[in-house]
């Protein structure tokens, strides 16, 4: 379950990230939610903390179970 947490969370957090890109340095957001809502550039950025942090947790708890 802690893997597809992780995974969840990286591709959150690259959407995100790609959506934040895209409005900075492009003409509009890169990535695909653009496709489907139209999301402002604050929820962008917001996804982009969330789904890092949500990744970096699972990573984090997927290494502390295989130690101990």
């Amino acid at each position: 379950m802690k893997e597809i947490v992780a995974i969840v969370g990286w591709v959150v957090g690259v959407q995100g990230g790609l959506g934040v890109a895209g409005r900075v340095f492009g003409d509009g957001p890169w990535g695909m939610l653009h496709k489907w809502w139209e999301v402002p550039t604050p929820l962008y950025a917001v996804l982009f903390v969330v789904g890092v942090a949500v990744g970096v947790y699972a990573e984090v708890a997927k290494k502390r179970k295989s130690w101990g």
